[in-house]
């Protein structure tokens, strides 16, 4: 899999990609990531990304000539371009499921009070929100998906089962309370079944508290 990402903040996805499981997945080649800067697309002095809205209003709006060319240079014809946008579809487990399986995925992080929406019209195949609610920029939310589709590629993760029994998983709403050693700590005990040996029990314990 390879992931374009295109930010005006390059610099925020210094080190983040480089560690953990994201970094063993890069490190392997089973994922190669790419973090471009948008204003090597400007065509102005300044390198300008935005300007100011038509019909008037506060904030600045990003440039759609810009992200076009970016997009014109970078897409390819199995590339899927993804804007991180609140007005965006609300983005989930199923979502990062069917996106583990694209070959190429281009990311937009947005940036001041909005883009502008002939990008939404003409220039991306999807367009998601992480959650409702405003943040500064779209580097972080471009962050959680990423971090989201790379851990469900194939290869990725040492054992693929944890998958399958994990938060938001097909076959579970929500992961089952999860304890370890010490048994007791502080008289807070963890539950007698789990100690139990019982490998039926268990499993009904944690479907029932799933």
């Amino acid at each position: 899999m390879k992931i374009d990402i295109l930010t005006i903040f390059p610099e925020m996805f210094e080190g983040v990609f480089g560690t953990s499981i994201i970094g063993r997945a890069t490190g392997t080649g089973l994922v190669e990531i790419k973090i471009h800067n948008l204003r090597d697309w400007s065509d102005d002095n300044y390198k300008s990304v935005d300007d100011k809205p038509f019909g008037g209003g506060a904030g600045m709006v990003m440039k759609i000539d810009v992200i076009d060319r970016a997009l014109s240079e970078l897409r390819k014809p199995e590339s899927k371009v993804i804007l991180l946008d609140t007005k965006g579809k609300m983005y989930n487990q199923k979502t990062a499921e069917t996106l583990k399986n694209e070959e190429h995925i281009i990311l937009i992080a947005p940036h001041f009070e909005g883009i502008d929406h002939r990008v939404h019209d003409n220039l991306v195949e999807e367009v998601y929100s992480i959650g409702p609610y405003v943040l500064s920029g779209g580097e972080l939310p471009v962050m959680v998906v990423v971090d989201s589709i790379v851990r469900l590629v194939p290869g990725v993760l040492g054992n693929p089962e944890s998958l399958s029994e994990e938060s938001y998983s097909e076959d579970f709403e929500v992961e089952y309370p999860q304890y370890t050693r010490p048994a007791e700590y502080k008289g807070w005990k963890v539950p007698e079944v789990l100690l139990s040996g019982d490998h039926k029990k268990i499993a009904e314990w944690r479907k029932e508290k799933h």
